[in-house]
């Protein structure tokens, strides 16, 4: 696992689930994240890769899975994130077969939309969803 996503996995709080496969997690990014370097030095700014790895994160938690992203449909980022703002990310699940799903995700910073982005994803073979 890469560094980048050891420390996003880290950044994690509150990941819960409900009916229909829809996640729900905070994430609070501290001034000495890895994405923030040279991102920019005067003013931080989480990069877009981060916001997206942030629902990979919250679906290879709940799943116990390997989960990796193979398309990116679509994405819309609305507002920068800085260092230090809680950030709320809901994600909905909809399998396509046994080990491929579609994922919508949304951030929101204080009912504030971030982001919203479609991608497509893959998941290992092996146990699916919270024990």
């Amino acid at each position: 696992m890469s560094r980048l996503m050891r420390e996003i996995e880290q950044c994690m709080s509150g990941l819960t689930a409900a009916e229909g496969d829809e996640l729900t997690a905070r994430f609070r990014f501290p001034a000495g994240f890895i994405g923030f370097q040279g991102h920019f030095p005067e003013s931080p700014v989480l990069p877009a890769v981060c916001e997206i790895q942030a629902a990979i994160a919250m679906l290879k938690a709940w799943s116990k899975r390997d989960v990796r992203l193979s398309e990116i449909v679509s994405a819309k980022f609305l507002s920068p994130v800085t260092c230090g703002e809680e950030i709320v990310v809901r994600c909905s699940l909809t399998m396509q077969g046994e080990d491929r799903g579609m994922v919508k995700a949304a951030m929101a910073r204080n009912a504030e939309s971030v982001s919203t982005f479609k991608l497509r994803v893959s998941f290992e073979k092996g146990r699916r969803g919270c024990s």
